[in-house]
């Protein structure tokens, strides 16, 4: 297996383990009915869980980018070295992205999504090479 697509794993257990404290900070503020109900008039998530939410959609919304670059380069046989930093810059950004924006680390957290998109861009650039 290319380790860019073992780097697509991690980035998807990633996803997953923010969406588990998203529900958790959600949870502890509204109450498990309010969360299985249909949602109608559901109140806004403040603090740490309403910035566990925001973080988990940013990053389903960079995920879908990075696993269609992933697999693009893979499928089209344009692995490098450059892919697999691109790859790594973009997981190791997305985890501190995760980090700081829970702690709510404004110009911190806009930083280390830079550098996510650096590693989006680094994947692109090869595979438009």
């Amino acid at each position: 297996m290319k380790p860019e697509l073992m780097i697509l794993g991690w980035s998807v257990i990633l996803a997953i383990v923010q969406v588990l404290i998203a529900v958790q900070g959600a949870m502890m503020q509204v109450g498990l009915m309010t969360l299985i109900g249909n949602r109608e008039g559901f109140p806004e998530i403040k603090g740490w869980g309403g910035r566990a939410i925001r973080a988990h959609r940013n990053m389903t919304e960079n995920l879908v980018l990075f696993a269609a670059l992933v697999l693009a380069v893979v499928a089209a046989g344009k692995t490098s070295g450059t892919t697999l930093l691109g790859a790594q810059i973009f997981f190791w950004a997305r985890l501190a992205y995760a980090a700081i924006y829970l702690a709510g680390i404004k110009w911190l957290r806009t930083g280390a999504w830079t550098v996510s998109v650096i590693g989006l861009l680094m994947l692109l650039w090869a595979l438009l090479a």
